[in-house]
């Protein structure tokens, strides 16, 4: 990874992990609510009619889709729950880490929990050919916007300041 820019903001360590923290639970609260409404739809499915035209292969798709939606609905609570526990203690840098970590795995399983559960629905509905193009191109999207632009952006930002400098 490359090395991150010096801050201009003038503030102290403890200033720096609370305004982390903040923007970091704030960045959760939206994360969280979009996939506990993916996972509240999945848990609803299978008390509809529809749910027993399901064959066992789509079953299965179904139960990944649901553990997927599981996991990360864990991984984004995660930190609100690492938080509760250490409040107070002293150990907010350590949460900050923590937290940060539990927030890009969750992410990655939110993009592959939406993804598969547009596989179960696009090939429920027009067929797992096309239900298969259709989820690809959603992971590739997350994949994308969520990973790869960022770090290209922040590279291209860097060599426009090294060439600037020069």
């Amino acid at each position: 990874m490359a090395p991150q820019p010096k801050d201009p903001r003038d503030e102290t360590q403890a200033e720096r992990d609370d305004r982390n923290l903040i923007e970091l639970l704030q960045e959760l609260r939206v994360a969280g609510l979009g996939i506990q409404v993916l996972f509240g739809f999945l848990l609803s499915l299978p008390f509809t009619t529809q749910f027993k035209q399901l064959d066992g292969s789509e079953r299965d798709l179904y139960l990944g889709c649901l553990i997927l939606a599981a996991v990360a609905t864990a991984l984004l609570l995660g930190p609100v729950a690492y938080h509760r526990l250490v409040f107070r203690q002293g150990q907010k840098e350590g949460l900050i880490r923590a937290a940060n970590i539990m927030a890009i795995l969750g992410l990655v399983t939110v993009g592959l929990a939406v993804s598969a559960s547009v596989l179960l629905v696009t090939g429920f509905v027009a067929g797992y050919g096309t239900g298969l193009v259709i989820a690809v191109l959603v992971l590739v999207m997350f994949g994308l916007l969520w990973f790869a632009l960022p770090d290209t952006l922040f590279h291209l930002q860097l060599a426009t300041r090294a060439w600037r400098t020069l």
